[in-house]
Formats: structure tokens, C-alpha cells, sequence
């Protein structure tokens, strides 16, 4: 069985994440979708409000989510995972995941990151954009899940 994790903060979930979520889970065979702790980010949602706002938006069998709290090669490899997916909306992204896939190859050589290009429609789309246009009462319906729309708006007292 091939394992993909695709991990992320995802506070919040967009539809650009789930884009990629769905399309690894079309290249492999069980896709891990890894709710991480970032320390130096503030989050709006704690991390199994994320976990849950994640399960509510997808409907394949073969994705599961989980969380994490160390180094992701660790939980890949305990996990049986031969690939860590990302998205990339721009060469920005690219540096930086590069650096990233470099070292995560280092700590552990079985593993592989796949890249996958962000949708056209989710190139400028990130979490932090969302929940500021949410927080301003911004429409952020084209940009996250219904329910997560409505969780956002319940945080910034916006109930749409």
C-alpha cells in the first residue's frame, strides 16, 4: 500500500488545500492528511477543531486526518508513508518546500515529496488571507468549505 502524508497547519482549510488533498488521494493509495502544531503561528481554531473542519470537507475513503506534534519524517515513517505531498502556488513556496524536502530526505532517505501545482482559481488562496478577509466581513465563501465558512464567521461574531 503506497502512503502519501500531505501535512499542513490548515488553520483554516481551503479549498486549495482541499484540491490537493483529493488529487494526491488519486495518486496514492491511503493519503494521511497531518494536522501539525507551528509554534510561531497564532491559530484561530485549535488543532482538533482543524481535524474536524478537515473531515467535514472531504468525502474519499481513502483520506484519513490525523495530527502530529514532532518531526514530520518521524510520523511518515512510523506511518509506513513513501511520499509527503504539498501544494505550491508560487516559486516562493517552491524555495522554501525545497529546502524542506531536502532536510526531510536527509533525516529520512525512504521518503520522497511530490509537489503538486496549485489550480489556477487557488494560486493566491492561503489561510491567513482567508481569515483576514473574514475577520474584515469579507465573503469567503469561494475560498473555504461551507463549514468552515461558517465556523470563521462564528469566530469573527460575522454569522453569515
Amino acid at each position: 500500500m503506497r502512503i502519501a502524508v500531505c501535512p499542513g497547519s490548515f488553520d483554516p482549510v481551503t479549498l486549495g488545500h482541499i484540491d490537493i488533498i483529493e488529487r494526491a488521494s488519486q495518486l496514492f493509495d491511503s493519503v494521511i492528511v497531518l494536522v501539525m502544531e507551528n509554534s510561531t503561528k497564532t491559530t484561530m481554531f485549535t488543532v482538533e477543531e482543524r481535524m474536524d473542519l478537515i473531515s467535514k470537507s472531504i468525502c474519499n475513503d481513502n483520506i484519513k486526518v490525523d495530527t502530529y506534534n514532532g518531526l514530520l519524517v518521524d510520523y511518515a515513517r512510523q506511518a509506513g508513508a513513501v511520499a509527503i505531498v504539498k501544494g505550491l502556488r508560487a516559486m516562493s513556496d517552491f524555495d522554501y518546500e525545497f529546502q524542506q524536502a531536502l532536510i526531510n530526505k536527509s533525516l529520512y532517505q525512504k521518503i520522497e515529496t511530490v509537489f503538486l501545482p496549485a489550480e489556477g482559481q487557488n494560486m493566491y488562496l492561503s489561510s491567513s488571507m482567508v481569515k483576514e478577509v473574514g475577520r474584515l466581513g469579507g465573503d469567503i465563501s469561494s475560498y473555504v468549505p461551507k463549514a468552515v465558512a461558517k465556523e470563521i464567521y462564528k469566530r469573527c461574531k460575522g454569522d453569515k
